[in-house]
């Protein structure tokens, strides 16, 4: 009942506000008929709108991402985003029930994203993936090149095979026995608090504020379990069974049948502390088992004739930037850009992404690395970006 609530709620707030864009789906040997829902912003520009996949699978398109289309709108940009199948105003058939588990294929997502083009007759654009959107845009790119004017990989994901790299890039940073910050993780661990929690907020506050701000968060548990800040960022930074759902915003209850048949999200912990394996470990008894990984994208890269440019955050430690950096020599044209931030700029610092897009769009591409600094100092918008700066209200990191 309380999903139906929020459904409807939902479904007012996108009627009243929002001209969200519908294409039938037809039946197929996967998937009933079902109506995929995506929004096209529009502005005076020579440019074709730009194709932008957000991150999951699971987080949808048309309502988290409303300030960004604006913000875009605001800087001559037209965007397409599509609702991804399973997801918000994509998840049901014809028939109201939602979407099967045998719908929820990266190939299936892929001809969703060729069937939008085409009703709005666009034969070639550039394609923006965040996290797993960057895994879809760089599979559409093996899939469908001729589709495809330029790219950008915004904390690239781009296997399934890259959870030895995480695991030691999580250690290697949180774990350093040259930093108080092991200490404080040691006496957590001792004190009880479960591994997946602990991994959960130490990783994302590293990502969302470096060492000062996972430090506090980590100070604030040892004082009180009844801790303000640690439950926020809680509430933010966890992925168990009791969240895999927000309608409208976060769908990883259908969508998340891709993350572990396709993408191997269900990998074995490995027993060790901070083992970033637990993230998903609550859900595994919901999905099936991984099968095959639908793309090997490495034996594709070498075709990708068209400019790449590689966002990464310094401190990303889901897609750590060694897969970014992994690039340059495996593509014919891509440029390297680091900033100052954690994972995915589309959600922590979409400023950053759209002048990315810009330059790629005016051919400026190639600049970006020398102005690095200059994105990392425009202002970060939304909630996650500025959930660093509401914590400290707590106490100047004292919390």
């Amino acid at each position: 009942m309380r999903h139906d609530s929020q459904e409807s709620r939902v479904a007012s707030l996108v009627r009243r506000s929002l001209a969200v864009s519908s294409i039938t789906r037809d039946e197929t040997n996967y998937s009933p008929e079902f109506a995929l829902r995506y929004v096209r912003t529009k502005h005076r520009s020579a440019h074709p709108p730009v194709l932008v996949i957000p991150g999951g699978p699971g987080l949808a398109s048309v309502l988290p991402y409303r300030t960004f289309r604006s913000l875009a709108t605001r800087g001559g940009i037209n965007l397409i985003m599509v609702e991804h199948r399973g997801i918000g105003f994509s998840r049901k058939d014809r028939a109201g029930a939602d979407l099967p588990f045998s719908a929820m294929r990266i190939s299936e997502v892929l001809k969703d994203l060729v069937a939008v083009l085409d009703q709005e007759g666009i034969h070639e654009t550039i394609i923006v993936g965040s996290s797993y959107g960057s895994y879809l845009a760089a599979s559409f790119g093996a899939a469908y090149p001729e589709r495809v004017s330029g790219m950008i990989l915004d904390s690239a994901l781009l296997s399934s095979s890259h959870i030895e790299l995480e695991r030691e890039t999580v250690r290697a940073t949180l774990l350093n026995p040259d930093l108080p910050l092991s200490e404080l993780i040691s006496e957590l661990s001792t004190s009880g608090v479960p591994p997946r929690i602990l991994l959960d907020i130490a990783r994302a506050g590293y990502e969302l504020g470096g060492y000062e701000l996972v430090t506090a968060l980590l100070r604030s548990r040892l004082r009180s379990e009844r801790s303000p800040s640690w439950n926020a960022m809680q509430s933010y930074a966890t992925r168990d069974a009791s969240i895999a759902r927000i309608p409208g915003i976060y769908e990883f209850d259908l969508a998340g049948v891709i993350g572990f048949r396709e993408l191997h999200y269900g990998v074995e912990p490995d027993g060790l502390p901070l083992d970033p394996a637990l993230t998903y470990s609550p859900l595994i008894n919901r999905f099936p088992a991984f099968t095959n990984e639908p793309y090997k994208l490495s034996q594709h890269f070498a075709e990708f004739h068209w400019p790449i440019v590689a966002l990464s955050g310094t401190r990303d430690l889901r897609t750590p930037p060694q897969i970014a950096q992994s690039l340059l020599s495996a593509t014919p044209d891509a440029t390297l850009v680091s900033i100052n931030n954690g994972h995915s700029a589309l959600d922590t610092h979409p400023l950053a992404l759209l002048n990315s897009i810009r330059w790629l769009l005016a051919g400026n591409q190639h600049r970006l690395p020398a102005v690095a600094a200059w994105l990392d100092q425009l202002p970060k918008k939304g909630l996650a970006a500025r959930l660093p700066q509401l914590l400290k209200l707590g106490g100047r990191l004292g919390l």
